[in-house]
């Protein structure tokens, strides 16, 4: 019996709200959420990808890519290394699709589903969403509602309203 590598955890204070970081051994974020708690984290971690919490003051390249990100480098998280598993192939595919909508230009769950691939699949794209553990890194703050009302987000919607308007700076 082998035992889970450890993951690197720490608490950013953020002029958004405490942002908690679970980062692997490869340096790739395995979750992140406005939250003062990483433990909160651990359960929206894939149970393969999950190891023991391992307290860090400063996550390196991590760290360093939020603080840009809040001091206004909104592209600074763009490179950072995600790794989240899920049972199926539409929802891997639609985080990386995430990540490639810009800042400053939120898109509707339906023109997600579209850029997915599946344009009828809103509901999918939705529960992407819903299912997304790296939040700010895979920015699903960044869908709205058809209508643009912002919709749901897990971190509240005071937060997801700050993101938004940080991004439109």
């Amino acid at each position: 019996m082998t035992t889970a590598d450890p993951i690197d955890s720490t608490v950013q204070d953020t002029p958004a709200g405490p942002l908690a970081l679970l980062v692997g051994p490869t340096g790739a974020v395995r979750a992140a959420g406005f939250t003062g708690d990483p433990q909160d984290l651990v359960p929206r971690v894939h149970p393969s990808l999950r190891g023991p919490l391992r307290h860090r003051a400063d996550l390196g390249p991590v760290s360093a890519a939020v603080d840009a990100y809040f001091a206004g480098d909104l592209t600074a998280i763009d490179q950072v290394p995600v790794e989240q598993h899920t049972g199926g192939a539409f929802m891997s595919h639609a985080w990386q699709v995430l990540r490639e909508v810009k800042p400053g230009e939120p898109v509707t769950y339906t023109a997600f589903a579209g850029l997915a691939g599946r344009p009828l699949a809103v509901r999918a794209a939705a529960a992407a969403c819903a299912h997304n553990a790296a939040a700010l890194f895979v920015p699903c703050h960044r869908v709205l509602r058809t209508d643009g009302t912002l919709g749901g987000y897990r971190w509240g919607l005071p937060v997801k309203t700050w993101l938004l308007a940080h991004e439109r700076r």
